[in-house]
């Protein structure tokens, strides 16, 4: 009888967690999927609004709810973490992490989304919600360019003070991929050693990286204070450079925010100034790099202009900033005046 038991007790054990994996959110299709994910999230917001230190670490128990494409909801108990420095400092709603595998982690729905960044407006005109929405879509221009790159996936947040003393208020939002697991779609792991010169990390992806960020008007970054980028290292190939991978772009010129201004130090008044912050490039590799660019215009484009949740004004507002851009390398004169003679030294 005990022999039975014990029996019956393991095939129900063993059903459970094959029910449990069989709910499992798949990470890597989460963000490849398109659709605008609806979340609601409960939680202290007195708490959450109220803790502008960056210095002070808070954690906060909350309650997160996911409608997926099929309308069928997912909830589960999560922890969010205050973030950030300025933003946090200045923003009436500051930027979050959302710990899925803190509270609620066995056989959690989301406990493989482990931790994500939410990046979300910085106050509640609807203004900021457009800022969001442009920054969203300059991860995705860059997703055209590289696999080495971060992807997000868009959500509409509702946030919902637990104790109902705040209004209800509902925003668009963004979820960041986690580094680790951008750097493993890439067989890659991520680069924990000591800070690198731009110079040397890996020659071609610091190519794209660095005429990207000009692309965008793009000048808050930094490999070697480890500042809006990200490295990872291949797995296979112990010998070989870091690669670069930039992230954060709401100071950039294409987003415009009315808060991003560029450091006092550098030649420019407004961050819609662009100046290239790379290092000389032979006109061979720029060619190599800006062919890349090229032939993702169209596409970089299109993203734009089908992108329905962005206000006429802000499209234009896009496309007029990057057409600037390919203006610009379309001419060798300007192209070896713009990356080579005017190109960092130091």
């Amino acid at each position: 009888m005990k022999t039975f038991l014990s029996t019956l007790l393991f095939l129900l054990f063993i059903q459970v967690i094959v029910t449990g994996q069989s709910l499992l959110i798949d990470k890597e299709k989460f963000f490849t999927d398109e659709g605008i994910l609806p979340v609601t999230i409960v939680t202290s917001m007195n708490k959450i609004l109220n803790n502008k230190s960056p210095k002070n670490v808070i954690t906060c128990p909350a309650r997160f709810t996911l409608t997926l494409p099929d309308s069928s909801t997912i909830s589960q108990r999560v922890q969010i973490q205050l973030r950030g420095h300025v933003r946090r400092e200045i923003c009436y709603i500051p930027p979050m992490k959302i710990i899925f595998n803190k509270i609620d982690s066995s056989f959690a729905p989301l406990s493989t989304l482990k931790n994500l960044k939410l990046v979300n407006g910085c106050m509640l005109a609807s203004v900021y919600d457009q800022y969001v929405l442009m920054e969203f879509l300059t991860y995705k221009i860059f997703n055209l360019l590289t696999e080495k790159s971060f992807r997000v996936r868009l959500l509409q947040v509702s946030y919902i003070d637990s104790s109902g003393k705040k209004k209800p208020m509902t925003h668009y939002a963004f979820f960041l991929e986690d580094v680790k697991e951008m750097a493993r779609r890439n067989n890659c792991r991520e680069y924990t050693g000591v800070s690198l010169h731009s110079e040397k990390t890996d020659r071609k992806q610091m190519t794209l990286v660095a005429l990207f960020e000009y692309m965008i008007g793009n000048t808050d970054w930094s490999v070697r204070g480890k500042h809006n980028i990200k490295t990872i290292v291949s797995k296979e190939d112990s010998a070989s450079k870091p690669f670069a991978v930039p992230y954060d772009f709401d100071y950039s010129g294409l987003v415009n925010t009315n808060y991003a201004i560029p450091n006092e130090e550098l030649p420019i008044k407004s961050v819609t100034e662009r100046l290239y912050r790379g290092f000389p490039r032979t006109m061979e590799e720029l060619n190599e790099a800006l062919a890349v660019f090229n032939k993702q215009k169209d596409s970089v484009f299109s993203l734009i202009n089908h992108f329905n949740l962005l206000s006429k004004n802000n499209k234009e507002h896009m496309i007029d900033y990057l057409e600037q851009f390919y203006s610009i390398i379309k001419d060798p004169r300007d192209v070896k005046y713009t990356f080579i003679n005017e190109a960092r030294r130091e």
